[in-house]
């Protein structure tokens, strides 16, 4: 650990989430893998998978286990708990358990959220274990019909663009590969299927976007565990350090932000590019093929000029990563009365608190099953229970709303004209606050 993790820097960061300094954060290079790494160090697993304070083997599990093999393989040596619980609404998996426990663990975990039986998020987990087979299957394929549609629509501008060599209708090509890519978020967060591979569409990658968003960020989110914050850094920083952070940083973001914006996908490839060279093993994969899909059809249908297809294939890349990045960015997490790792928040909070307290929902899409799949609606109980498609979780409000309330726990809303305001508000505020669960959203 750097002299600057044991310093006044990493002391103005640490909170009751966690009781150490993630080892590697503050590396240069921040990757997923480095970052699970980083996760064996500090989370007292002993080459095991830990959940709440008991150690398992679950090595003969791995090609076994339901929703693939990557999500056990990739977590060997790091307590899985927010894991387990938010990707197992049933009994099912924890009946399994016993038969692959070593141990007890020698150390409390290291993070610091509560799993109370009688707590928030398993009094809602147990409402919805319920509720689950009352519920409406058939927005599940309303999801799929739509995302097939944003595909189909994306080669079919790309098409149009080559053909009248237009750039508007590149912009239209790159909004639909954008919905598809985030679309497609919603299917990487389920088991092993087709439709997470269209998050490749435009350089990212699903493998390593299960691992900083759906390992790290949905369970950590704004802390110093949360990758999506760490990534952004020190362009954009949103966590209130007055000791790292300038004025130029709280400031100038509102300025080269868009550059920011429309890098992100060229970034997430140079970033594989980089780690492949460093560590001498292949960041990439056969499906990282799919990111050169669609200008490989432009060519197909007009290969007059390869040139023209690079460049229009280059702006539409730069447009889809502009949208993506300011839908993703001003989507829940980043308002001044958000919490953030710096700010004060009840010690041992319970997970679901912990979410509630990491999210404020865009009240302008809801009830739009495209708008909520495109935008990265109904955030918070996405958060909360990440493997039930977008489309079905709107029946779930009126037993989530029972729950704040017998909780005492606010639940926020608000546009997305205010969360773009507030985001640049938060890249600039320094100071800390306090969270209360109960205090009224103004």
């Amino acid at each position: 650990m750097s002299a600057k993790q044991n310093g006044v820097h990493a002391l103005k960061l640490i909170t009751t989430i966690t009781n150490k300094y993630p080892t590697f954060r503050d590396e240069p290079l921040k990757t997923p893998y480095r970052w699970l790494e980083g996760r064996r160090h500090d989370d007292g697993a002993e080459g095991l998978w830990r959940i709440h304070d008991t150690l398992y083997d679950l090595t003969d599990f791995v090609e076994r286990h339901p929703g693939g093999r990557d999500w056990i393989q990739w977590t060997k040596g790091t307590d899985i708990t927010e894991l387990f619980e938010t990707h197992h609404i049933t009994t099912r998996a924890e009946g399994l358990l016993p038969k692959f426990k070593v141990r007890e663990a020698k150390q409390p975990r290291n993070v610091r959220l509560s799993f109370k039986d009688n707590g928030f998020y398993r009094t809602l987990k147990r409402r919805v274990r319920d509720k689950l087979p009352e519920l409406d299957k058939s927005p599940i394929k309303t999801s799929n019909l739509i995302i097939d549609s944003l595909l189909g629509a994306a080669f079919m501008f790309s098409f149009l663009a080559i053909k009248f060599n237009s750039y508007l209708l590149a912009v239209a090509c790159a909004l639909c590969v954008n919905w598809t890519v985030i679309s497609a978020h919603n299917y990487f967060h389920q088991k092993d299927n087709w439709r997470m591979r269209l998050f490749n569409l435009a350089f990212f990658s699903y493998r390593e976007w299960r691992i900083s968003h759906a390992m790290s960020h949905h369970h950590y989110a704004n802390s110093i565990l949360d990758l999506e914050i760490s990534y952004f850094e020190p362009f954009l920083c949103w966590l209130p350090n007055p000791e790292t952070k300038g004025v130029v940083k709280r400031f100038g973001a509102w300025i080269y932000g868009p550059l920011v914006y429309s890098m992100l996908c060229l970034a997430e490839f140079a970033k594989r590019l980089v780690e492949s060279i460093q560590t001498g093993k292949s960041s990439f994969f056969a499906d990282d093929m799919i990111a050169f899909a669609l200008p490989t059809f432009m060519y197909l249908v007009d290969s007059s000029s390869v040139l023209n297809v690079l460049k229009l294939w280059f702006f539409i890349v730069l447009v889809a990563s502009f949208a993506f990045a300011l839908i993703g960015l001003n989507a829940a997490h980043h308002h001044p009365e958000i919490f953030h790792s710096g700010d004060e928040i009840p010690d041992e909070i319970d997970f679901g608190v912990y979410q509630i307290a990491t999210v404020i929902d865009r009240s302008d899409i809801k009830g739009s099953h495209f708008a909520v799949l495109t935008h990265f609606g109904d955030h918070c109980l996405h958060h909360m229970f990440p493997t039930l498609d977008h489309g079905i979780l709107p029946q779930l409000y009126p037993i989530f709303h029972e729950t704040c309330n017998e909780f005492e726990t606010v639940y926020r809303e608000c546009n997305w004209l205010r969360h773009i305001i507030s985001q640049h508000q938060q890249l600039a505020r320094v100071e800390s606050r306090t969270y209360d669960p109960r205090a009224k959203f103004t």
